[in-house]
């Protein structure tokens, strides 16, 4: 439940400007940025000093603007970047920035901005196991990098116990550091040169709880040599050449590493989508098949039932009346105001669905009137665990009037004969869901790339938190904490994705990011427990490649995928050119003065096919595209797939050749795939494109059409 959750997390750490004259530098406010620069045209003034940061100090100290005592310990400069990106970050005024962007080296400027978070049971439920699969055949990651950039750890908790690994006090020593937590460092001067009291908010150190300045945490990953890069937080920013998240991602797939990014908690809003550039995996958040309950039983074991509860304590509950205000619709709904302390104290109350009282907001009443517990109707399924602050649990309401009859028709007053909390329960269904609030595409910068890629645990997901911060307020008038806290949104999503590309990178070494991508896209799976298409949580209707990308992951299936969508650097130039960046916003992604691009339009060899046409008035007209794609064979030598379509009414798909044939590993083959869709199709069409061969591979891929 972090939507909207503006946690202090300092996603870029830019600078803050000064003036003409000394005088009205002493008036003037000071802001961060990061300042990109050209290292290649100024290479021979760079040669002139001992250290990149040596250089990007003089041009500060340079700056007419500057004040006059100014020297090199000045906390202007607040970090150099060399591998996320060409540049630096500092503290200056307008007139300081004005200055700045006359240079010839002068790139681009970023001002300053926070990020926003997008963080048991999940192992099992993506099918991991200690014996066969994934996680033996890669020796449980060895030897992989995960760099995490986000808010702080907590190095004592039981999350980064290295027991049985491989060997490969600010407040964090050195010496808490061990064979899975192998280092860590904390990042935090624009945190404090954006005015706030680091000292009052947090640690000064890796043990921060929300201190993280993100762009010198990821040139610092670069340059640590990382594998996997795990990104919980986004920017929403309009173009790939504004966004230093996109810019420092770039860096880091141009030196292998994989980069994974949470999608965003805008849900269920359509073109929600951030962190969407095209080397970026990005990762959206589904339910798991486990729910915590409550269960009480009725008059004796009369009548039985069991209900979603986030109440944290044992509570137990024995025959208590059950309350339910017969004649009365306000005080059947739990409205505010409505229950009377002497009618419901110490009992159970039972509130009926209301579209005028939130559940929040019946809990309260019932809370404040003295009441044991309450019993709530509703068929919504996201829950925050903050809101149950009484005992309570939620029925749908189908269940719910089950109750309300028998309690209505009861001759005698119903007794609560039990009631008990902190249950959880295995196999709910159905099962993946989309979360709600987890971000939809199409993709908001570029539509012709499908966003998300693929859906991932993000629901109900137990995560270390510090146990010295309250994880649930005001209950009972008590704050209670805990080594570990239920989490839900895609920053709990995007680790499992990262975890899972670092084991496919321990099997296979020489991959490239775009390729492991591929790997987890085209094996994901679409299907819930039920063996139905996946469905929304919002609506519980089906839910789609909008929603859900490729589909779930399935991490045993993407170790052998069979074929591989491969890309590399050259392939994200030429999707660049296309866009139609002028030179300056190309070489602010390309961190170079030189590139060069194909005279024809060339498509991205992505594992999704996406088309976006505009709505006709004339129903019997139809719309096609093209598209063209290369698999590389990474299966079997010798392998023989065909082309397997799922096609729904109103879309025609064709795939020309139809059979592709492999004699050996890496070998290569192209293809085309057409879609044609008719005026009578809804806004979003789908069908899938499989390629099957005779080893049981199966190779899918995703084909939407959208109609605006």
């Amino acid at each position: 439940m972090i939507r909207g959750l503006g946690l202090s997390v300092v996603v870029v750490l830019l600078l803050l400007l000064q003036s003409n004259s000394n005088a009205s530098a002493l008036s003037e406010e000071y802001k961060t940025y990061i300042i990109q620069m050209d290292y290649e045209s100024s290479s021979a003034t760079l040669a002139s000093f001992p250290s990149v940061e040596a250089w990007h100090k003089s041009v500060l100290k340079s700056l007419p603007s500057s004040p006059p005592d100014y020297d090199d310990n000045s906390d202007m400069l607040l970090y150099s970047y060399s591998h996320a990106l060409h540049g630096f970050s500092a503290k200056l005024t307008d007139s300081q920035l004005s200055e700045l962007e006359d240079s010839p080296a002068h790139v681009a400027t970023y001002p300053d901005s926070f990020g926003r978070l997008f963080t048991t049971h999940s192992p099992k439920f993506l099918g991991l196991n200690d014996k066969v699969g994934v996680w033996p055949a890669s020796s449980y990651g060895k030897d992989v990098i995960i760099g995490v950039i986000d808010t702080g750890i907590w190095p004592e908790s039981e999350s980064f116990s290295d027991k049985g690994m491989p060997r490969n006090r600010t407040s964090f020593a050195s010496s808490l550091c061990n064979r899975k937590l192998i280092g860590a460092r904390s990042f935090n001067k624009g945190f404090r040169a954006s005015g706030r009291n680091l000292a009052a908010l947090d640690y000064d150190s890796p043990r921060d709880y929300n201190a993280s300045d993100v762009l010198a945490g990821m040139d610092r990953a670069i340059s640590d040599g990382v594998d996997i890069m795990s990104l919980s937080f986004g920017l929403y920013i309009p173009e790939y050449f504004n966004d230093v998240i996109a810019i420092a991602s770039f860096s880091a797939v141009q030196r292998g590493i994989v980069v994974v990014c949470a999608v965003g908690n805008d849900g269920p809003l359509e073109s929600s989508t951030s962190n969407g550039a095209p080397w970026i995996t990005t990762v959206g958040a589904g339910t798991m098949d486990r729910t915590f309950t409550a269960k009480f039983t009725l008059d004796g074991g009369l009548f039985t039932a069991e209900g979603v509860s986030y109440f944290p304590l044992s509570v137990y509950i024995s025959d208590a009346p059950l309350f339910y205000g017969k004649h009365n619709t306000s005080k059947q709904r739990c409205d505010p105001g409505a229950l009377i302390r002497e009618e419901v104290v110490s009992k159970v109350v039972l509130c009926d669905w209301s579209n005028l009282t939130s559940f929040v907001g019946q809990m309260t009443e019932v809370g404040n009137s003295g009441a044991y517990a309450g019993i709530f109707m509703s068929n919504e399924s996201d829950f925050n665990l903050q809101d149950f602050t009484i005992p309570a649990l939620v029925l749908p309401i189908e269940k719910g009037v089950l109750i309300k009859e028998y309690a209505t028709r009861a001759n005698k007053t119903t007794q609560v004969k039990t009631l008990s909390f902190v249950h959880t329960s295995l196999g709910s269904k159905p099962a993946p869901q989309v979360y709600s609030q987890s971000s939809r595409g199409p993709d908001r910068i570029n539509p012709s790339i499908l966003k998300p890629d693929i859906l991932a645990p993000g629901v109900d997901v137990l995560g270390a938190v510090a146990p010295n911060r309250p994880s649930i307020f005001h209950l009972n008038n008590y704050e209670l904490v805990s080594d570990y806290a239920l989490l839900s949104g895609t920053s709990m999503a995007a680790p499992h994705v990262a975890g899972v590309a670092a084991l496919v990178k321990a099997v296979h070494r020489e991959w490239s990011p775009a390729a492991i991508r591929s790997a987890i896209m085209t094996s994901a799976y679409t299907v819930d427990n039920t063996n139905a298409t996946i469905k929304d949580q919002e609506t519980s209707l089906p839910a789609t490649p909008l929603d859900f990308g490729a589909g779930h992951i399935n991490p045993n299936k993407a170790m052998n995928p069979g074929l591989i969508y491969d890309m590399d650097v050259q392939d994200y130039i030429e999707f660049l050119c296309g866009l139609g960046y002028n030179a300056k916003q190309m070489r602010a992604v390309l961190r170079r003065s030189e590139w060069s691009c194909s005279s024809h339009l060339t498509q991205l060899n992505y594992p999704s096919f996406i088309a976006s046409f505009k709505s006709s008035i004339d129903r019997s007209s139809t719309k096609s595209e093209n598209f063209t794609r290369v698999v590389t064979n990474v299966g079997n030598h010798t392998s023989i797939y065909k082309a397997v379509l799922q096609v729904p009414r109103g879309l025609k798909i064709a795939v020309e050749p139809s059979t592709l044939a492999f004699s050996r590993k890496n070998q290569q083959h192209a293809f085309s795939l057409r879609v044609e869709i008719d005026g009578n199709a809804s806004r979003v069409t789908y069908g899938y494109l499989k390629w099957i061969d005779q080893h049981s591979h199966i190779v899918s891929s995703p084909v939407v059409i959208v109609t605006n």
